[in-house]
């Protein structure tokens, strides 16, 4: 297997309706933290911290279709992210009265899509 000259990713983007009910899932429910030290681009969003990386919410016109996307995240593009503990964040989830679907696959994972429709896949970390 040869070195790659990629060794990360740096931060993903979603777009998004309304910033605050955005971070009100994310921050509320999924617990990230949000990077205030980020430039202001202009337009409003956010900056949330996972881990080493970043996910970037942009509050811009969506050229997407919202409604009519797969009920399971994992027949649509998604981010997936590494849990400590899946149970903890299913009952977070559940609480907030969020659809979720378990991983076809058979690990411990499952899917869900933010208060926009974007698709997220909560895996727990085997480390």
């Amino acid at each position: 297997m040869s070195d790659s000259l990629i060794t990360a990713i740096h931060h993903a983007s979603f777009i998004i309706a309304d910033t605050e009910r955005a971070l009100a899932f994310y921050c509320g429910v999924l617990g990230l933290e949000q990077d205030h030290s980020r430039p202001d681009l202009g337009y409003p969003g956010a900056w949330l911290q996972v881990g080493a990386g970043q996910i970037h919410l942009l509050e811009l016109p969506n050229p997407d279709p919202v409604e009519g996307r797969p009920a399971h995240g994992g027949r649509d593009r998604h981010l997936a992210m590494t849990v400590s503990d899946l149970d903890q964040i299913k009952t977070a989830i559940e609480q907030a009265g969020i659809d979720y679907t378990l991983s076809k696959s058979g690990r411990r994972a499952l899917f869900c899509r933010d208060v926009d429709g974007n698709a997220i896949e909560l895996i727990e970390s085997t480390a």
